[in-house]
């Protein structure tokens, strides 16, 4: 190679550097020609393959409910995979979707996207209720949902949750719910051991060190907290996206010692295996920091893959999905739903419930005592069939 042409080769790799491209993402090539094809409550993807030795696999990508495109992939397939289907999708909505070529390097370079494609679903996908018509008597699994800072209204009848309401439909929820306290941390305390136990504002662990009874201590060994984008077990402190104010397991000094092995961050397949999951999302898809549109996303990717398990699919598993607070109103009126195979269809139940009731239904279904107010509450089976 001449001088010149060396000069050349050269600035031309300095410039792809410092625009932050590396020379493995140049040589990618974006997949083409996706198309989308709808099902029953259900997409089905197909792209044209990259190709090359140092091709990893796809990153397929759905647009968000406000047009934007979600940071993290729903899925990643291998380099042999060119298809995907994406389901548990709400039917007459319109999905759009775009897919990156991934190498094999440390972390992988991405290539720019394909060309995007969209499909409507049809028909009636079969819901997670309604399926058994006696429930269990007791439960092997319970798992709890927990979002952010929305009222009732903004979520039950609001076009922005198509997921959320759709769930509704095809499950239970609750009309008449509503939390105990403002901010965040009283409730998320309130919620798992029956009583605010004094706190009240949203400091971390060393300002509010409880040595308390709680539904953790309750099921030595049995539990699991599964925090979005927690970069460490147990973690005390916050980071960009994890608040540890909504991380209750982490405030009770009685479970330190298992909140290191069981308090983890959440992975893209949600283990739910323990007899109880507190499951909080991170503050963007918790709708705290970002939209009720970006919740709903990622509860219908997040609850697909739950009603999808082994554990749901055996009977004896239920879900509760809820929010900490409204908007901080004096109502504090929020949105609480029930899923269970038994739950019958389309249950709204105008009883007064609050997150002491959703704590007394779960110590009841997993045959456990009460602790604190949850001894008197308001139990949910009889309204949900659980």
């Amino acid at each position: 190679m001449t001088r010149p042409r060396l000069i050349l080769a050269l600035v031309l790799v300095a410039g792809l550097v410092l625009a932050g491209i590396s020379l493995a993402a140049a040589k990618l090539k974006a997949p083409a020609n996706l198309t989308a094809a709808a099902g029953d409550g259900k997409v089905t993807l197909s792209w044209g393959a990259s190709g090359g030795p140092k091709l990893a696999g796809y990153r397929v990508y759905r647009r968000n409910g406000d047009g934007t495109w979600p940071a993290s992939a729903l899925a990643t397939t291998a380099r042999a995979t060119t298809t995907y289907t994406d389901g548990a999708l709400l039917n007459g909505t319109t999905y759009t979707y775009r897919v990156t070529a991934i190498d094999t390097a440390t972390p992988p370079a991405e290539s720019a996207p394909s060309n995007t494609a969209s499909a409507t679903p049809t028909g009636t996908a079969a819901g997670p209720c309604g399926r058994t018509a006696t429930p269990p008597a007791s439960y092997d699994h319970v798992v709890w949902i927990v979002m952010e800072n929305k009222a009732y209204g903004s979520i039950i009848g609001s076009a922005s949750a198509p997921y959320t309401n759709q769930l509704a439909a095809q499950c239970g929820s609750a009309s008449q719910f509503f939390a105990e306290t403002h901010p965040s941390l009283p409730n998320y305390i309130a919620m798992t051991s029956g009583g605010t136990q004094g706190v009240t504002n949203d400091n971390g662990p060393s300002s509010w060190p409880l040595n308390v009874p709680s539904i953790f201590s309750q099921l030595p060994g049995a539990w699991r907290s599964l925090q979005e984008s927690m970069t460490s077990n147990c973690q005390m402190t916050n980071t960009t996206l994890y608040a540890v104010k909504h991380n209750p397991a982490a405030y009770y000094t009685n479970v330190r010692t298992e909140c290191a092995t069981l308090d983890v961050p959440l992975t893209s397949t949600p283990d739910i295996s323990a007899r109880f999951t507190f499951v909080t999302p991170n503050l963007c898809n918790d709708t705290h920091d970002c939209s009720v549109a970006t919740g709903d996303a990622w509860l219908s990717t997040f609850l697909g893959k739950v009603f999808a398990s082994t554990e749901y699919a055996a009977g004896r598993t239920a879900v509760f999905l809820t929010w900490d607070e409204d908007d901080s109103s004096a109502s504090n009126h929020i949105a609480t739903l029930v899923a269970a195979p038994g739950v019958v269809a389309g249950t709204v139940s105008s009883a007064h419930f609050d997150h002491y009731s959703m704590l007394r239904t779960t110590e009841e279904m997993l045959g456990l005592g009460f602790v604190g107010n949850a001894a008197t509450a308001a139990s949910m089976r009889g309204a949900f069939g659980l």
